[in-house]
């Protein structure tokens, strides 16, 4: 009896350890009883019942990206061209994903093409080259309520490449070439004039420079003249200062000597003789003087007078 309870305390063992599950972070399973849909394992440890309970699938949860091949679409304007497509997706009900639809992922590439080329046939192909953004979008939304009876949240779709047919890349490309010698040369352009401008701007600068210049050279001349004739002017009236001073100076000494009336006839005679060689035309000579005889004797005497003293 001990020999028969060993060995089906191994059995029990060996049975607990085969059926024991242990179900990892971000995972779960979805279980089945007797061919039928019995609970969902969460992360954990689980025991299965022997012969009854298995694993129907093991549901990842983390957030997956799938890259479909490239689908054929046609734009409003009859143009073929390629577009392949990234989706971010991510299971959030194992029991819809198992059950819900057959081969979940080429259901979501087929929804996914289907839907591309609804949208591309409503657009040409100049804006379907430049409204990514819209096309994502629109994507995005469709296929995420389409999805959410799988069991499946879509976060977003992207198109990955967009290839126009070959005539119409080089027809782009010429263009896109025309387009940059045309900016090149805009831009050489506005260099050219800047340069100009900067050329002009320092010719203006260099000419109101010189014109100042010329301008505080005539003010300084001017100022040196002014400053001359001021000088001039000032050296001739203390010359006439200095005269009159003498002059006033010799009255006075005269006046003070008591001079006689031959030194008066003789002052009368140089002041006679000074205006005789002025620029006059008419001179009126004193009555006292018209006796030329006189004149002459009365000289002389002055003359033997001073000449005595």
């Amino acid at each position: 009896m001990l020999i028969y309870v060993l060995l089906f305390l191994v059995v029990v063992l060996l049975l607990l350890s085969c059926n024991v599950r242990i179900v990892p972070q971000s995972q779960e399973y979805v279980i089945e009883r007797l061919g039928k849909y019995h609970q969902t394992w969460n992360t954990g440890i689980h025991v299965l019942v022997p012969l009854v309970d298995r694993i129907s699938r093991k549901v990842n949860l983390k957030e997956q990206v799938v890259d479909f091949q490239p689908q054929a679409v046609i734009t409003k304007d009859n143009v073929t061209m390629q577009i392949d497509t990234v989706v971010f997706f991510q299971i959030t009900d194992a029991k819809l994903y198992t059950y819900g639809v057959d081969r979940p992922l080429s259901a979501i590439e087929n929804l996914t093409a289907t839907t591309l080329r609804n949208i591309i046939g409503d657009l040409e192909l100049d804006s379907t080259l430049t409204s990514r953004d819209v096309i994502n979008t629109r994507i995005t939304a469709i296929l995420d309520e389409a999805s959410d009876k799988w069991g499946i949240k879509v976060n977003r779709v992207e198109l990955k490449n967009i290839i126009p047919p070959r005539e119409i890349q080089d027809a782009m490309e010429k263009q896109m070439k025309a387009e940059r010698e045309r900016r090149e040369q805009i831009l050489q352009a506005e260099g050219k004039k800047r340069s100009q401008i900067l050329v002009a701007e320092g010719e203006k600068q260099s000419q109101i420079l010189r014109a100042e210049a010329e301008k505080e050279t005539l003010l300084l001349h001017a100022d040196a003249v002014k400053e001359q004739k001021i000088r001039e002017a000032e050296g001739e009236a203390t010359a006439i200062l200095s005269v009159q001073t003498a002059l006033a100076q010799s009255l006075r000494l005269l006046s003070e000597s008591n001079p006689t009336d031959q030194v008066l006839l003789l002052k009368s005679l140089e002041a006679f003789q000074k205006a005789a060689d002025g620029k006059a035309t008419k001179i009126i000579i004193p009555s006292q003087l018209q006796g030329l005889a006189g004149l002459t004797a009365s000289i002389k005497e002055i003359i033997d007078t001073q000449k005595g003293e």
